[in-house]
């Protein structure tokens, strides 16, 4: 049968929790503002390519850059997710609220 020692991970030499925490930590904001990042970009081709509001598009996609600079920079994750509000604000204001039998 196989010899079943006592196991010292929690003690092994090289085993660093709290770094591995942080590296985590990163690797979930990059995702969070990453990913609100290509989802502002998504929405700026909406606008753009489907509304056909290039101008506002423009505008938007600068606004999303500096917000994900500074969420990168900063990390800020609650700019991300209010600069995606904002994105869908524009592609609703854009689009003209919908259509209406005239």
């Amino acid at each position: 049968m196989a010899d079943h020692g006592h196991v010292e991970y929690a003690i092994a030499g090289g085993n660093d929790i709290p770094e591995h925490e942080a590296m985590y930590d990163r690797f979930v904001h990059l995702v969070v503002v990453g990913g609100a990042f290509v989802v502002n970009i998504v929405l700026v081709l909406a606008i753009g390519g489907v509304v056909h509001h290039w101008l506002i598009a423009i505008a938007v996609l600068l606004v999303a850059i500096i917000v994900a600079l500074h969420g990168f920079a900063t990390g800020a994750r609650t700019p991300s997710a209010v600069m995606v509000l904002i994105s869908l604000l524009a592609l609703a204001l854009a689009s003209g609220g919908g259509g209406h039998a005239g």
